[in-house]
């Protein structure tokens, strides 16, 4: 069987951070599986990026700006699946995130503004009629099971979406809305450029690697739609560990 073909006609998604990257590939993935996608970005407009995103509802969305969160929250009035996946690593941007103040920005920006996300999109969410149940997943990294020296405040922010998705999964099971998270490996994507061009990281992550590469943004996106369709619908309050088997080789 070369593929999967999920069906997703009908639902209505959120994709926050879906103008590239990983959040790109799961819009994308949606899209073609039927489903109507609304994703961010922190540019004003979609014409303000290369990528054609005309098959999309764009808002803009700074999850430092509360208001922008809750009003991007808000606006969703028929919701299916709320996808957290935006977000930064400050240290990429030169920042130094044991830096008390950078710390606490990783900590607002990875985990409490998804959590805000999440909150304000619950009611939407608990109308829903997907078959299987409406569905959060957030996006977590290895830095969610152990500590990467240079990342302490997006690692702290990822550890703890592992608890956030137990606790929702407990509180909103009642509201028939199941959340999940994946913990994505070392992925291709914009944000991981100057990561993967250092071969004092990539040979030693490759090495450890059972699979043998890198991943790419599709192998996120698949697991994510498989959490999210009725074939999940058992499953709610977990971790996937999405990463070529790093994190349980030695």
């Amino acid at each position: 069987m070369p593929g999967v073909n999920f069906d997703f006609g009908g639902a209505n998604v959120l994709v926050t951070g879906g103008t590239s990257g990983i959040g790109a590939a799961i819009a994308a993935s949606y899209r073609r599986a039927g489903a109507r996608v609304t994703i961010t970005g922190t540019r004003p407009s979609p014409s303000d990026y290369d990528e054609d995103l005309s098959g999309y509802r764009y808002m803009q969305l700074d999850l430092e700006n509360r208001a922008q969160v809750d009003a991007v929250a808000g606006a969703q009035e028929d919701l299916d699946i709320l996808i957290n996946n935006a977000g930064a690593a400050f240290y990429a941007s030169g920042l130094d995130e044991y830096d008390p103040d950078v710390f606490e920005r990783s900590l607002n920006l990875l985990l409490a503004a998804g959590y805000r996300t999440a909150r304000g999109c619950r009611d939407a969410l608990a109308r829903s009629r997907f078959p299987g149940g409406a569905s959060v997943v957030s996006i977590g990294s290895m830095s969610s099971y152990f500590g990467i020296s240079v990342v302490p405040g997006y690692g702290s922010a990822k550890t703890g979406l592992i608890g956030m998705t137990r606790v929702l999964a407990v509180e909103w099971g009642k509201l028939g809305i199941r959340v999940n998270a994946v913990a994505a490996g070392i992925v291709n994507t914009p944000m991981n450029k100057a990561t993967l061009a250092n071969p004092a990281w990539t040979v030693p992550t490759l090495a450890r690697t059972p699979a043998g590469r890198l991943g790419e943004p599709q192998d996120i996106a698949d697991p994510v739609l498989f959490l999210t369709s009725p074939e999940a619908a058992w499953i709610t309050g977990q971790m996937l560990p999405v990463d070529g088997g790093f994190t349980v080789s030695g």
